[in-house]
């Protein structure tokens, strides 16, 4: 029987941390990527490049701490576009909210189905299947971000909450989901919002050897929305930003009293989580924004 697998995960320069794979569940190189799902001490986990994407032990605090501060700063959730998250968990989150249509954009069809078939979280192959068909509120597209927007922009579609959950933006001319964090990209988000509605995007890391990408976000963001939420989770390493097209005075006050008052329910946060996790780093607020 081979031994366990070993995946060493860049940090930042000069640093990275290694990953004991116990059983290799699925691997395969995607057009897009490298993909595997396997058994790790925090359960059964997935990994794009080499970098970690969810695991089963954290998976709902990162899904939620993307989703949960979002929906409550929408005026309504009933339609809802997720761009990449692979799993499907956000879009298993948006319905629990109330929405009435998710349409969920993922490039690599390989992907999705791996994770559908592998992983203890997110679609199983049946919702899948029927997300592919279009037979219930989740209609599954196989097709590049971009071109969706663009596609959705020509229709007269909007959303409520328009969901932006990639792999971390790098340095590698390459990596092809590195322009849907873009200000451009981000400017046509803001055109398919409806009223009152939101972007939310995995914004990168607030620890200060790695928080290059955080900052581009924040900057970014304040350059498109007038309202900008920031959400760090207390329980992962990652940080989130959303913005609404409209001003709301002090968002993070305005979420963490919603959370009572809509009847959304969150495992993983409460509302002084809320408030807690609305300020942002130092470093990252005082950067040159133009507000």
């Amino acid at each position: 029987m081979p031994g366990p697998v070993r995946i060493t995960e860049p940090m930042g320069p000069g640093l990275a941390r290694v990953w004991v794979v116990d059983e290799v569940l699925f691997e395969t190189r995607t057009e897009f990527q490298h993909v595997l799902i396997g058994r790790t001490a925090q359960g059964v986990s997935l990994f794009c490049d080499d970098e970690r994407q969810s695991t089963e032990a954290s998976q709902l605090v990162y899904h939620e701490a993307l989703m949960v501060p979002a929906m409550l700063l929408a005026e309504r959730v009933r339609r809802v576009l997720v761009i990449g998250s692979s799993e499907g968990v956000v879009c298993e989150l948006a319905l629990a909210a109330g929405a009435e249509l998710v349409d969920h954009v993922d490039i690599d069809e390989k992907t999705v189905r791996a994770c559908a078939e592998h992983l203890p979280y997110g679609y199983t192959a049946a919702e899948l299947a029927r997300a592919e068909t279009g037979e219930g509120p989740v209609r599954m597209h196989y097709r590049d971000g971009w071109e969706f927007l663009a596609g959705a922009a020509r229709a007269g579609d909007t959303y409520d909450v328009i969901v932006i959950d990639l792999p971390d933006e790098n340095d590698d001319p390459e990596a092809q989901h590195n322009r849907l964090y873009g200000k451009d990209f981000l400017s046509r988000c803001a055109g398919l919002l409806a009223e009152g509605g939101v972007v939310t995007c995995q914004a990168g890391c607030p620890t200060l050897w790695r928080n290059e990408t955080l900052a581009a976000s924040w900057r970014r963001f304040h350059e498109v929305f007038p309202t900008v939420l920031y959400y760090g989770s207390d329980e992962h390493e990652w940080a989130f930003v959303t913005g609404r097209a409209d001003r709301v005075d002090e968002p993070g006050a305005t979420v963490a009293a919603r959370l009572g008052a809509t009847g959304l329910q969150a495992s993983t946060m409460d509302a002084e989580t809320l408030r807690g996790g609305a300020v942002a780093p130092y470093a990252v607020r005082v950067l040159d924004s133009p507000v």
